[in-house]
C-alpha cells in the first residue's frame, strides 16, 4: 500500500462510526507485517504537510509496533520485521527527533528506547557516531543529546561488567558535552531553549554517574569543571521573566526543571560518593575531595536559595524537598554541621517549622477537594517528593543526632506557641502555627516517649493542648488533634480517664462534618483500639465504630481504613460473629468499588488497588475471628464467592494471594464443601498450570483441603474430573526440567494429600505417581526436596506396601536404588551429630502431632513438619515389616527393621526435644509478659551512646530468645539448603491419628502371630542394641497408649 492508502486507513482509525474505525484497525493489523510498513508509517509520522491528527494515530501506531515486535519474546520465535526495514528504521529515526513536534517525539523517543534496549551495541554500533557527530553540528544539538539521553539510561541501573558499554559513550561524549554544557551556562539572558538543552545534558550526567562514577570523570581537573557548572546553576537565579502563573505549569518550566535536576546530581554526588563511612578504601580519596572542595559550597547555596521561604518567595516543592534532604544528611557529619550550626535557629525556626504548618495551598485543597487531599496525606509517594515531610525528617534526625540541646530548644519553642495560641482571642489565634506545632509534636513522638523531662508531661500535653482541639471551629486543627492522639494513643496514663475521654474525642471525630478529619479519626481509633487494656471500654461503641467505618469506605478508598478494621476484628475475635456477614458484605462491595475504579482509570493511583487488597485482607481476618462458628461460613459463602471466581482467573493475578487465603478459610471452616465452592478448583488448577506456579504454596492449601475434607467428592466426580486434572497439572510441573526444586515444593505435598486421605481408593494412581517422583528424584539437587519426594514414595508403602513394592520392581528395578538412597539418607548426620535429612525445621511448637499452633496468615497447622517428615518415613518402613518373605526376603526384612528401630528412636527424641522447646517458649512468653508491664529505661542524656546500648542488648536478647524457642540452628555446618528451613504445611492428615509406635508394635505382633518362624529368625538377628531399643519402643508404645486413652477420657469429660 502506498503512502496516500497507508494515510487514508489511518485517518478511518479515527472515525467517530465504530464499523469504519474497527475497519481501518482491521486493514492496519493486516498490514503491519508487510515489507516497509514501519517506514511507509515513519514517513507519514514526519511529512508536515500531512495533517496532525493522521500523523499522530500514525506516530502512536508505529510505537506500539515496534515495542511488540522488535525483537521475538521468546527464543527461538521467528524475526517479525524485516531486517532491512529495521536497519532503515535505525538509520533515520534519531535525526528526525529535531523535525517533529514534541506530540510526535515523545512517541518517536519510546521507540528509540526500545530499540536501544534490545540492538545497542552489537546492532547498532552506529548510534554513539551518529550521537558525537551530530553534538558538533548547531542544529542538531537537541536530537544528539535527546538520543543520548535515552541511550545513557540504559545503563543508569546497570553495574559491574553489564555497565561497560556506558564508558565508551563517556569517553566518546563528555568532553563534547562539558564544552556544550558551558557554552550554555555563559549565554546571557538564555532563552527556554537553553534550559531544555541543560536538563537534558543533566539528565545524561545523572544516569552515568547514578551508581558508580566513571574513571574518565575522576579526573579532578575534569570534575572540577562539571562542578563549577553545576554550581553556577545552583548559585544563579531562575529567570523571573517567562514564569507560568499557573501553579502546576511553574513548578514544570523549564528553568525549575535544570534547578531540581542540578540539586539532585549534587545531593547523589554527596550522599553516594562524598560520604567517608560508606566508601570503600579506594573511594576514599574522592569522598574527602568532594567534602573539602564541594559539599560545604553546596551547602551554603541550598542555605541561601532556602531563605526565599523566610520572605515569601516562591521555590517547587520538590526543589525544597531536595535541598532539606541534603541538610538532613549534614547533621551527622562533623564539619557540616558546623557550618549549618550559626544558622541553625533561623533554619529551625524560620524556614523548617513554617513548612510543617498549614498553608494556602493546603486550604484550598481541602475546601475544594477533601478527596485529594485525604489521599495526598497518606500516599508515600507524595511523602517522597513532600517539603513537609522533609522538614519533618529533617527535625527528626536532629534531635536524634544532635539531640541534647537542641531538643530541648525546639520543645522550648512550640509550648511557646502553645502559650501564645491559648492566650490570643479567637479571631487572632495563629490556627496555622499551632497545626505546624502539634504535626512536630506527633512527629516527635518516639523521642519524647523515651526521653526526661518530656515523657513524663505527654499525658498532660494532651489533654491541655491536644484534646480541646477536637472542638475547634478549625477543621485542620481537629484533624490534626486526632491524628497526635492516635499517635500517643499508647503512652502509660496515670488517669485512665484521660485516655478514655481522648477514646471518646477520637469517636466523636469519626462523625465529623469534615472528612479528613472523618478519615484522620478512624486511623487514630486504630491506635486506641491496639491500646486499649480494658475492652469494655470499647464494647458499647462497637456497633457505632463499625457503621461509621462503613460510611467512610463508601467515600474513601484507602487501605489504612481497611488496616483499622482489621484491628477490631483481631482484638474482639469471636465477639465479631453477630457482625460478621455484615462486615463481609460491606467489604465486598467496598472491593468490587475499587476493583471498578482502577479499572475504570488505568492511569489513576494505586490507592485504589491497594484498598482492594485491604479490603479482602480484612475478611480473611474476619474468617479467621469466626473460625470456631462454622455455619457463619455458609452465610458468607454467597458474598464472597463471586470474587473468588473472578479474581481466581488472570484477571485477578494483583490479588491472587489474598483471594487463595479466604478460599482456603471457606474450603478448610465450613461444614461441608459446597459444589459451588468445588467450581473453584478447575479455576485454581488452570491457574496453576498456567502463570501461578510462584503462589504454588498458596494454592496447595485450599487444593489439599479440597481432597481431604471432601474426599468423596474429589473421588466420585467425573465432570469435572478432579483426579484427571490433579494429575495433569502436577506431571507437568514435575517433568518442567526450567523449574527450580523449590519452586515446585508443593507438588510431592499434594501427592501425599492424594495417598493419605484416599487409602484404598486409588490404586491405579499409585505406578503414574511414584514414576515422576522417581523421574524428579533423579534430578533433584536441594537436600529438602529429595527428603519430599522420598516421603511420598513412604507414603505409598504406608498406602498399600505391596502394590508400591511391586510398581518400584516394576519401574525398571529402581526398587534396590531407591531403598539404598533412603537409607543412606536415613544414616546421613552432621558434624555436630544431628541428623542431616527428613528432619524439618518448622517455626510451630506442638505436643506430638495434635496439638495446634497458628501460622502468620492466622491458618491452622495441625502438625510440625519436625515430626511429620520421621513420622512418614516411620509409618512407610513399618509397613514394609508387614509383606511375606516372598517380597521382602529375612535380609531385606532385617534392614528394614532395623533402619525403623533407629529411625523411631530418634523420633521418640525428637518429640521429646520440641517438649522441652515448648516449655522454653513457655517461660519466654512469661518473660516477655513481665517486661512488658515495665517502663523503658529513660533517655536522660538524649544521646546517642544510650540507644546504640539498647540496641545492643535487644539484639543480644533477640538472639537468646529465637534460640531458646528452637527457631534457630546453631549446627555449624547446617547450610546446603537455605530452603530446608522454609516450611510450613497447612494441613490435618488422617496420619495425625496414627501413633508410629503402636503402629510398629501392632504390626511386629502380626507378623508374630501370622508367621512366628519369620519373626523368631528377625529376633535371633538383632544384637543387643537393637533388643534394648526393640523393648524400650514396645515399652514407649505402651505408655502412648495409656496417654492417648487418658486423653480421650479428658476431652470426653470436657465436652
Amino acid at each position: 500500500m502506498d503512502l496516500a492508502g497507508l494515510a487514508v486507513v489511518l485517518r478511518s482509525a479515527l472515525s467517530h462510526v465504530p464499523e469504519e474505525r474497527k475497519a481501518a484497525e482491521a486493514g492496519l493489523n493486516q498490514l503491519q507485517y508487510t515489507p516497509q510498513h514501519l517506514v511507509r508509517l515513519l514517513q507519514i509520522i514526519i511529512d508536515d504537510s500531512c495533517d496532525m491528527a493522521v500523523r499522530q494515530v500514525g506516530s502512536i501506531h508505529f510505537k506500539n509496533f515496534v515495542a511488540k515486535n522488535w525483537s521475538p519474546n521468546e527464543p527461538g520465535e521467528a524475526q517479525k520485521i524485516l531486517e532491512a526495514d529495521k536497519q532503515m528504521v535505525r538509520d533515520n529515526i534519531p535525526g528526525f527527533i529535531a523535525q517533529v513536534p514534541p506530540l510526535l517525539r515523545s512517541q518517536l523517543g519510546e521507540c528509540i528506547k526500545t530499540i536501544v534496549l534490545d540492538d545497542y551495541p552489537e546492532q547498532w554500533p552506529s548510534l554513539l557516531h551518529w550521537i558525537k557527530c551530530n553534538l558538533l553540528l548547531q542544529d542538531q544539538v537537541f536530537a544528539a543529546l535527546y538520543v543520548l539521553r535515552i541511550l545513557s539510561r540504559k545503563y543508569e541501573f546497570k553495574s559491574d561488567e553489564d555497565r561497560t558499554p556506558l564508558y565508551l559513550i563517556v569517553e566518546e561524549t563528555f568532553l563534547l558535552l562539558l564544552n556544550i554544557f558551558n557554552n550554555l551556562v555563559q549565554i546571557v539572558n538564555p532563552s527556554i531553549e537553553v534550559a531544555e538543552l541543560i536538563k537534558l545534558i543533566c539528565k545524561i550526567f545523572w544516569s552515568s554517574i547514578y551508581l558508580e562514577i566513571p574513571q574518565q570523570l575522576l579526573d579532578p581537573n575534569v570534575f572540577s569543571a562539571w562542578m563549577a557548572l553545576f554550581l553556577n546553576l545552583l548559585e544563579r537565579p531562575v529567570p523571573f521573566e517567562g514564569q507560568p502563573t499557573d501553579p502546576d505549569l511553574r513548578k514544570s518550566w523549564g528553568w525549575w526543571k535544570v534547578k531540581k535536576w542540578t540539586i539532585h546530581i549534587l545531593n547523589r554526588l554527596y550522599t553516594r560518593f562524598g560520604d567517608l563511612k560508606l566508601q570503600k578504601p579506594e573511594s576514599k580519596a574522592f569522598a574527602q575531595m568532594f567534602q573539602k572542595n564541594f559539599a560545604g559550597k553546596i551547602l551554603g547555596c541550598h542555605l541561601q536559595l532556602l531563605n526565599v521561604i523566610r520572605t515569601g518567595g516562591y521555590l517547587p516543592d520538590r526543589v525544597i524537598n531536595l535541598m532539606l534532604q541534603y541538610l538532613n544528611s549534614s547533621i551527622s557529619k562533623s564539619a557540616m554541621f558546623q557550618l549549618m550550626q550559626p544558622q541553625l535557629d533561623i533554619i529551625l525556626f524560620e524556614i523548617v517549622f513554617p513548612l510543617m504548618c498549614f498553608n494556602d495551598n493546603d486550604q484550598k485543597l481541602w475546601a475544594e477537594d477533601p478527596h485529594e487531599y485525604v489521599r495526598k496525606g497518606y500516599d508515600i509517594i507524595e511523602d517522597l517528593y513532600s517539603p513537609r515531610t522533609a522538614a519533618m525528617d529533617f527535625v527528626s534526625e536532629l534531635v536524634r543526632k544532635r539531640g541534647k540541646a537542641n531538643l530541648q530548644k525546639f520543645i522550648h519553642f512550640i509550648v511557646e506557641i502553645f502559650r501564645r495560641y491559648d492566650e490570643a482571642p479567637v479571631e487572632n489565634k495563629p490556627y496555622r502555627q499551632k497545626d505546624g506545632a502539634l504535626l512536630a509534636i506527633g512527629a516527635l513522638c518516639d523521642k519524647l516517649k523515651q526521653s526526661e523531662p518530656y515523657k513524663s508531661e505527654l499525658e498532660r500535653m494532651l489533654v491541655q493542648h491536644v484534646l480541646p482541639e477536637f472542638s475547634s471551629p478549625i477543621g485542620h486543627l481537629r484533624a490534626k488533634a486526632a491524628w497526635v492522639a492516635g499517635q500517643y494513643a499508647h503512652i502509660n496514663f496515670s488517669d485512665q480517664n484521660n485516655f478514655r475521654r481522648a477514646f471518646h474525642c477520637v469517636v466523636s471525630g469519626m462523625r465529623d462534618p469534615e472528612l479528613p478529619v472523618r478519615v484522620d479519626s478512624v486511623f487514630a481509633l486504630r491506635s486506641f483500639v491496639e491500646a486499649c487494656k480494658d475492652l469494655n471500654e470499647i464494647r458499647p461503641f462497637l456497633p457505632q465504630l463499625l457503621d461509621e467505618f462503613f460510611k467512610l469506605m463508601n467515600e474513601v478508598e484507602n487501605e489504612d481504613l481497611v488496616f483499622t478494621l482489621e484491628t477490631i476484628v483481631d482484638k474482639f475475635g469471636e465477639e465479631m460473629a453477630p457482625y460478621a456477614f455484615g462486615l463481609c458484605q460491606n467489604l465486598a462491595a467496598a472491593f468490587w468499588k475499587c476493583l471498578n475504579t482502577s479499572e475504570e482509570d488505568d492511569e489513576a493511583d494505586d490507592s485504589g488497588a491497594l484498598a482492594a487488597v485491604g479490603c479482602l485482607r480484612a475478611i480473611s481476618t474476619i474468617l479467621e475471628s469466626v473460625s470456631s462458628l462454622p455455619h457463619l461460613f455458609v452465610q458468607i459463602e454467597p458474598i464472597l464467592l463471586p470474587i473468588m471466581q473472578r479474581m481466581l482467573t488472570t484477571d485477578g493475578q494483583d490479588v491472587f494471594e489474598e483471594v487463595l487465603e479466604i478460599a482456603s478459610y471457606m474450603t478448610f471452616f465450613s461444614p461441608t464443601i459446597s459444589l459451588e465452592m468445588w467450581s473453584l478448583w478447575p479455576l485454581i488448577v488452570e491457574a496453576l498450570g498456567d502463570w501461578a506456579i510462584d503462589f504454588f504454596e498458596n494454592i496447595l492449601v485450599p487444593l489439599d483441603n479440597y481432597i481431604s475434607r471432601s474426599t468423596v467428592h474429589f473421588l466420585t466426580c467425573k465432570d469435572p474430573d478432579y483426579q484427571q486434572s490433579l494429575w495433569k497439572v502436577l506431571s507437568t510441573i514435575m517433568s518442567d526440567r526450567n523449574l527450580d526444586d523449590s519452586d515446585i515444593e508443593p507438588a510431592p505435598k499434594l501427592i501425599e494429600v492424594v495417598f493419605q486421605n484416599c487409602k484404598g481408593q486409588v490404586d491405579h494412581w499409585v505406578e503414574p505417581y511414584l514414576r515422576i517422583i522417581i523421574d524428579r528424584l533423579r534430578q533433584a539437587q536441594k537436600p529438602r526436596f529429595k527428603c519430599l519426594l522420598m516421603q511420598v514414595i513412604a507414603d505409598a508403602l504406608y498406602y498399600n506396601p505391596s502394590l508400591t513394592l511391586g510398581v518400584l520392581h516394576k519401574l525398571g528395578g529402581v526398587a534396590s536404588d531407591i531403598f539404598n538412597l533412603w537409607f543412606q539418607m536415613l544414616q546421613e548426620v552432621k558434624k555436630s551429630g544431628v541428623r542431616a535429612n527428613f528432619r524439618g525445621q518448622g517455626l510451630f511448637f506442638v505436643l506430638y502431632d495434635h496439638d495446634i499452633s497458628i501460622n502468620s496468615t492466622g491458618l491452622i497447622l495441625y502438625f510440625n513438619c519436625r515430626v511429620h517428615d520421621k513420622k512418614v518415613c516411620c509409618l512407610g518402613l513399618t509397613s514394609l515389616i508387614s509383606l511375606p518373605a516372598d517380597q521382602l526376603p529375612h535380609e531385606a526384612l532385617e534392614r528394614v527393621f532395623k533402619a525403623t528401630l533407629d529411625l523411631l528412636d530418634s523420633y521418640k527424641d525428637q518429640v521429646a526435644e520440641v517438649e522441652k522447646q515448648n516449655a522454653v517458649a513457655d517461660d519466654m512468653d512469661d518473660f516477655y509478659g513481665d517486661e512488658e508491664d515495665e517502663e523503658e529505661e529513660s533517655d536522660k542524656e538524649m544521646g546517642d551512646d544510650a540507644e546504640d546500648g539498647d540496641e545492643l542488648d535487644n539484639l543480644k536478647l533477640q538472639k537468646f530468645a529465637s534460640e531458646a524457642r528452637g527457631f534457630q540452628s546453631n549446627d555449624e555446618d547446617d547450610d546446603t539448603d537455605d530452603d530446608y528451613t522454609d516450611d510450613d504445611d497447612d494441613s490435618q492428615s488422617p496420619i495425625d491419628e496414627v501413633d508410629p509406635f503402636i503402629f510398629f508394635v501392632e504390626t511386629i505382633q502380626a507378623v508374630q502371630a501370622s508367621n512366628p518362624t519369620r519373626f523368631q529368625n528377625l529376633m535371633q538377628t538383632l544384637d543387643s542394641r537393637y533388643q534394648a531399643l526393640a523393648s524400650g519402643i514396645a515399652q514407649h508404645a505402651e505408655q502412648r497408649r495409656a496417654d492417648i486413652e487418658k486423653e480421650k477420657l479428658e476431652k470426653a469429660a470436657a465436652t
